[in-house]
C-alpha cells in the first residue's frame, strides 16, 4: 500500500468544516481591512528564495524542496508567501503609483523540509498579509491590528503583541559591528550553526533555539539600542498607534525574525492556551522595505505577517466554538422507481434555489433510504412516490417538530425557504388554510 509522504497530511472530510469556518474568518476579516487576496505558483525560481529570504537562513541551507527541471533550471516549492508576492508585485507592475498602498493577502501550501511534530508538518498552511507601498508607521500598525483582529474573531483571547524594531540600514550596520565584537569571546562556547551565523549573519545568532537561555545571548547587545534617530520616531510611532488602538502589547528587545529581509518594526502575537504547549507564538512579521529593491523593483516600503494554519488549529481545540452542525436542508425518500417519476427534477429545481438536497444511489428500501437519511442529520425528509406523484404533493416531514405535512410540488421549493428562516406558512401545505 502507497502512504503518504512523512510530513504530509490528508485532510479528512471529518476534518475540513473546522478548516473551512477558519477560512470563512480569514477572509470576512480581510474584507473588514479592505485586503484582496493574490494567488501565486507553489514552485518559482530557487533564486527568488535565495535571495530574498537569505542565503545564510536555515530555510535556504537546510530546508528548502528544490528540484531541477527538465529545462536544468533549479526550481523550488515556496517556503514562505511573501517572496512570491514581491515577485508578482513587480513583473505585474501592481506598484503603479494609484494603486498604493496595496493591501494584499495570501492563503496556501508552503513546504519546508523540517522535523515534523504536532502542528507543524513539511506542507503546511500559511495565511498571510501585507502592505505594499507605504512607510508609514500606520501601516505597522494596521497589519498589526489585522492580525490581533482576526485572532480576536476565532474567539481567541489572553493573546499579547511582543514587538522590538532592529532599525533602518545605518541601526543595523551599527549593530552587527557591535554584536560581532561581543560575540567573538563566546561563540566558541555556542551551537555549530551559531558559529556559522556568526561568520554570515551575527543577527541570526539572537533567533537560536539551541542556545537561546544561554547568558553569551541573554546579555548579547540588544538591536532597539542602536536605533538611529529616523527609526526611533518609526518605531515610538507604531507604538503610539498600538496604544490608540487598545491593543495589549510590549517591547520584546530580544526579539527578532528568522529571515534576513526584515528592517524596522518586527513583532509576534502570543497566547497562553495549554494546547499550544512551549511554543505559543500564533503569527509573526513586521517590516521590509528593502526587499522590492533587491529583487529590482522598486523602493517600495512593505510590513506583512503570516500565520501557520495547522497552529491556528491546534489552538482552536481549546476554545469551544459554536459552529453550524453539517446536516443537510432535506433528504429525499423515493417510494418505488425514481425513474418513473419527475423526483430527479424536483430535486434538481430545490438544488438551483440553493437548498442542500440527497438522495438514494443504491436502490434502498424504506428502512434503509431513512437510516441512510438519519446518517446525513437533514432538516426534513421529502417522501415521494406514485401516488404523490398523481396528486402533485410532496410528503415533508419535519425532524425537528416530527410533523408531517403534504406541500404542492410548485409550492414545495417556498415552503421549505419559509420553515428554514422562520417565516411564515405560504399555504400550499393542504393541512392548512394558508396560515
Amino acid at each position: 500500500m502507497i502512504r503518504r509522504i512523512k510530513g504530509t497530511q490528508d485532510i479528512l472530510p471529518g476534518e475540513i468544516k473546522r478548516w473551512q469556518d477558519l477560512e470563512t474568518v480569514m477572509r470576512n476579516v480581510s474584507r473588514l481591512f479592505n485586503f484582496t487576496e493574490i494567488r501565486t505558483p507553489i514552485f518559482e525560481s530557487s533564486e527568488l528564495f535565495h535571495r530574498s529570504v537569505g542565503e545564510t537562513t536555515d530555510i535556504v541551507k537546510k530546508e528548502t524542496y528544490d528540484f531541477e527541471d527538465r529545462g536544468k533550471r533549479m526550481n523550488t516549492l515556496r517556503p514562505e508567501g511573501t517572496a512570491s508576492v514581491v515577485r508578482s508585485v513587480i513583473e505585474n507592475k501592481l506598484y503603479v503609483e494609484e494603486n498604493l498602498p496595496l493591501k494584499l493577502y495570501y492563503y496556501g501550501p508552503m513546504f519546508r523540509y523540517e522535523r515534523p511534530q504536532k502542528g507543524r508538518q513539511r506542507q503546511f498552511h500559511q495565511f498571510g498579509a501585507e502592505v505594499i507601498g507605504s512607510d508609514s508607521p500606520l501601516a505597522d500598525a494596521e497589519i498589526i491590528n489585522f492580525a490581533a483582529t482576526f485572532l480576536e474573531a476565532l474567539k481567541i483571547k489572553n493573546v499579547q503583541v511582543r514587538i522590538n524594531s532592529l532599525g533602518d540600514a545605518e541601526s543595523k550596520e551599527k549593530y552587527q559591528k557591535a554584536l560581532r565584537e561581543y560575540l567573538e569571546p563566546n561563540i566558541k562556547n555556542l551551537c555549530e550553526d551559531c558559529n556559522r551565523r556568526y561568520v554570515e549573519n551575527p543577527l541570526r545568532v539572537l533567533d537560536c533555539k539551541i542556545d537561546k537561555d544561554n547568558e553569551a545571548l541573554i546579555n548579547a547587545p540588544k538591536p532597539y539600542d542602536y536605533l538611529s534617530d529616523k527609526a526611533k520616531v518609526h518605531f515610538e510611532q507604531v507604538i503610539m498607534a498600538l496604544e490608540s488602538l487598545g491593543l495589549n502589547y510590549k517591547i520584546d528587545k530580544n526579539l527578532v525574525r528568522g529571515l534576513d529581509y526584515y528592517t524596522h518594526t518586527v513583532f509576534e502575537i502570543d497566547s497562553d492556551l495549554e494546547t499550544l504547549g512551549a511554543q505559543s507564538t500564533l503569527v509573526g512579521g513586521g517590516r521590509y522595505n528593502n526587499l522590492y529593491s533587491s529583487l529590482e523593483g522598486p523602493d517600495l516600503g512593505a510590513v506583512g505577517f503570516a500565520f501557520g494554519v495547522e497552529r491556528l488549529l491546534l489552538a482552536l481545540e481549546g476554545i469551544n466554538h459554536e459552529t453550524e452542525t453539517d446536516n443537510i436542508h432535506a433528504y429525499f425518500i423515493a417510494l418505488g422507481d425514481i425513474f418513473q417519476t419527475d423526483a430527479l427534477k424536483i430535486i434538481n429545481d430545490l438544488r438551483h434555489g440553493g437548498l442542500v438536497i440527497d438522495y438514494d444511489f443504491f436502490n434502498k428500501n424504506l428502512k434503509g433510504q431513512f437510516k441512510q437519511a438519519d446518517r446525513m442529520n437533514p432538516k426534513f425528509y421529502l417522501i415521494y412516490g406514485e401516488e404523490e406523484a398523481k396528486a402533485g404533493v410532496v410528503n415533508v416531514k419535519s425532524l425537528t417538530t416530527k410533523e408531517q405535512v403534504q406541500v404542492k410540488v410548485e409550492e414545495l421549493y417556498q415552503y421549505l425557504v419559509n420553515q428554514l428562516t422562520g417565516r411564515s406558512c405560504s399555504g400550499g401545505c393542504s393541512s392548512c388554510d394558508g396560515c
